[in-house]
């Protein structure tokens, strides 16, 4: 744990400096001054101009932006989100799922702007989620992030993991990404995120670098959630088409004498 101390802070200006008498009410304006400090959790990060102004200060706690970091699992994003579990907190909050949600539509509209070679408008990203009860209000915290980012939102509502993947190819859907959240076989108090793109999913060293962007947007937000959207989800029923995709293959490959008995086989 780190160390905290109490330390009298000075106040430095380009004026005169300030002096105190030893008045009772100025002895007390000197206490008040007084700050306390971890010497090891927080950093403050000065960024200049080449003129040497300052242009903003940002203030990075390390312990906050690990919270974020933790919640990578490989390829995925799992935490606790719900109370239940013995000796582990919730860690999947709605904060932290809002900062993953719009540093993922920033890394998404970053890689299509290279892949195009011009800027884009209008990228689509669609989420799908299992029944667990912790989707309701992730799901919110998961539009508001991709809202804050400049993303176009649709709710496929309950969906699957390989459907999330398909609302990404499949006409006239399309999307440019899709988020699927679920944390598969682990406990109800658990939830995640998995991230599609038209190429599949993410890679692990993809996941860690929009995490490390959403510790440092979670570490620094003084705002909660948003739930007013200015642009909310567009609700579309991808899991019928979905369905009709899967039904037609296996309609098709079942009158072949090779597949009869396994008409999806080779299909992941």
């Amino acid at each position: 744990m780190a160390s905290t101390s109490t330390s009298l802070i000075p106040l430095r200006g380009h004026g005169r400096k300030a002096s105190f008498s030893s008045s009772p009410a100025k002895t007390a304006l000197k206490k008040a001054l007084r700050f306390s400090f971890s010497s090891r959790s927080s950093v403050v990060i000065c960024v200049k101009s080449s003129s040497g102004a300052v242009k903003y200060n940002e203030v990075v706690v390390d312990e906050e932006m690990d919270k974020i970091r933790r919640l990578q699992n490989g390829s995925d994003v799992r935490g606790v989100a719900l109370e239940g579990e013995k000796g582990r907190t919730v860690d999947l909050t709605p904060p932290a799922v809002e900062a993953i949600a719009e540093s993922f539509g920033e890394w998404i509209i970053k890689a299509l702007e290279k892949e195009r070679g011009r800027p884009v408008e209008d990228v689509t990203v669609s989420l799908g989620k299992d029944p667990r009860i912790s989707g309701a209000s992730l799901s919110v915290a998961v539009f508001a992030g991709l809202a804050r980012a400049g993303c176009l939102t649709f709710d496929m509502g309950l969906a699957t993991t390989p459907a999330c993947f398909m609302s990404t190819l499949l006409p006239p859907f399309a999307y440019d990404a899709s988020i699927m959240m679920t944390a598969s076989h682990l406990p109800y108090t658990r939830n995640g995120l998995k991230f599609f793109t038209k190429k599949g999913g993410l890679t692990s060293p993809e996941v860690e670098e929009i995490c490390d962007k959403a510790a440092r947007k979670y570490a620094n937000r003084l705002t909660k959630v948003s739930t007013m959207l200015n642009s909310p989800p567009k609700k579309v029923d991808f899991m019928r088409a979905y369905a009709k995709h899967l039904r037609d293959i296996i309609k098709e490959r079942v009158n072949h004498p090779i597949h009869y008995d396994t008409p999806l086989e080779g299909f992941q």
